[in-house]
């Protein structure tokens, strides 16, 4: 880092620089109980301070809550942020607990054009399908989203839990930035089959969740007992019960690591996540979610924490023993359809 901002990479061949890492907007108005918007608004100015440019919204999140939320924020820095969210998961109105994946292109322009109203700007600069419709070609799908980048509407596109095999249908279509897919100490499906694929095809990754939705900072040991009744955490299967129990023990190796270098667990995970740019030969940019200032400053000094090899060796065995799968649901990841 150069005066406290990190660096940069480019998203993928043809995409956009941005910091080397993001910040996941999500639980500033949606799935993680109770934000102070205050607070979150202070978040975003003490990330952009950083170096942090690449925020991540969606449509989904809150019902368009989420994108109006930030909205201001991107106004009033706009040349200096890369903003990127993502359409397909339709909420019907009497059922708001549940999610329907539409990839179709009536309802891509419809999602398009309710985002950019809601974000108040004329184009979006990173536009994800957010899940994979499999009773769409993703050709059509990835089709219509071309069609924005030439209508000016989206600079440029991604995709969301896809297969290596998506990708690569995608790809030939119209170029793809980034991908974004859950990759931490704890989940690394992607690295059998998506990962390879993307440094191929010159695509960068984006990685959600790349705390463990909060559980490899230490922040909470078990979702039913630390978490409010609204967190979605609840109903995730490796944050509960035995499982929650069995995950926990998995937290040591992170620990003794994090002591050697007087960092937090949570530090010490982020930096092997973005580790993973040079053990895989690709850009990396990972998106952390917080809704606190001091937890971005402590975010962002990851970026300074390089890993032994025998550190990484230590932190290997972790995600095949996680107990539990990451969804309820694994058809909504790629792992579901590789």
């Amino acid at each position: 880092m150069t005066d406290g901002r990190i660096p940069t990479a480019r998203l993928g061949a043809t995409g956009p620089e941005a910091g080397v890492q993001g910040l996941g907007c999500m639980g500033m108005s949606f799935a993680y109980g109770p934000a102070d918007a205050k607070e979150s608004r202070a978040t975003l100015e003490r990330a952009l301070e950083l170096g942090v440019t690449l925020f991540d919204t969606a449509d989904a999140y809150g019902r368009g809550e989420n994108e109006r939320f930030l909205s201001p924020f991107f106004r009033a820095n706009r040349d200096a942020v890369v903003i990127a969210t993502k359409f397909a998961l339709s909420i019907p109105p009497d059922e708001p607990t549940r999610r329907i994946i539409r990839n179709d292109p009536p309802y891509i322009r419809q999602a398009v054009e309710a985002s950019l109203k809601r974000l108040d700007v004329d184009v979006i600069d990173l536009y994800y399908m957010h899940r994979r419709d499999v009773n769409v070609p993703i050709e059509e799908t990835v089709g219509t989203m071309a069609e924005l980048v030439r209508e000016g509407k989206v600079k440029h596109l991604g995709l969301s839990e896809v297969t290596a095999g998506e990708l690569r249908a995608a790809q030939a279509v119209h170029p793809i930035a980034a991908v974004q897919s859950e990759w931490s100490l704890f989940s690394r499906d992607i690295e059998a089959n998506v990962v390879p694929a993307a440094r191929e095809l010159g695509v960068a990754l984006v990685p959600y969740s790349p705390l463990g939705r909060g559980f490899l900072t230490g922040s909470f040991t078990n979702a039913d007992k630390d978490l409010t009744a609204d967190d979605v955490r609840r109903q995730q299967p490796r944050f509960t019960g035995e499982n929650a129990a069995a995950n926990v023990a998995l937290l040591e190796p992170v620990r003794t690591v994090a002591e050697a270098h007087g960092a937090s667990l949570g530090q010490i995970a982020l930096a092997w996540v973005q580790q993973q740019a040079s053990v895989h030969g690709l850009p990396v940019v990972p998106i952390p979610g917080t809704r606190k200032p001091t937890r971005v400053e402590e975010n962002v000094r990851a970026a300074t924490i390089e890993l032994t090899k025998d550190e990484l060796a230590v932190l290997e065995p972790i995600a095949g023993q996680v107990a539990g799968d990451r969804y309820a649901d694994m058809t909504f990841a790629s792992a579901g359809r590789e």
